[in-house]
């Protein structure tokens, strides 16, 4: 499937971005990466605020290419574009996936899940997702980034 088949599936719509756009879903994640690291925090908190990182800079990756997410499934969507969006690894994606899962129990259903080494986990791929969308949108949009 491409990102083109999800909008003929009414996954996506399509979105015209800005740098000014792509700058602050950024600046969200860069904001929730700084905020995940802050000392006293319960695993779940951490792993939380560090999963809406990566989301923000999914949600960066998607609208650089042209799309947003509509709200049925919006998370996953988002997670799983990064394979269309910048070709990000398989394993990658399942992991990211694998914390959304863990996120909505321990957010709705079940406090105290999450091992701080999952939190642990969820920071280094936030941080490592932010860091190859970066370069991603440097060598592919370029125009969408602000100097």
């Amino acid at each position: 499937m491409s990102l083109q088949n999800w909008l003929n599936n009414g996954w996506l719509t399509e979105h015209r971005t800005s740098s000014q756009e792509i700058a602050a879903l950024l600046a969200v994640a860069d904001r929730d990466l700084l905020d995940c690291r802050t000392s006293g925090l319960s695993p779940d908190w951490q792993l939380n605020i560090a999963y809406n990182a990566a989301l923000q800079t999914a949600t960066a990756a998607l609208a650089a290419s042209g799309y947003r997410a509509v709200r049925e499934a919006h998370h996953y969507r988002v997670i799983q574009s990064l394979a269309h969006t910048m070709k990000a690894d398989a394993g990658l994606i399942a992991l990211f996936d694998q914390f959304r899962k863990k996120r909505n129990i321990s957010g709705y259903d079940h406090a105290g899940m999450i091992s701080d080494q999952e939190a642990k986990e969820m920071v280094n791929l936030a941080s490592r997702l932010r860091q190859e969308v970066e370069e991603w949108l440097h060598e592919n949009h370029l125009d969408l980034m602000e100097e």
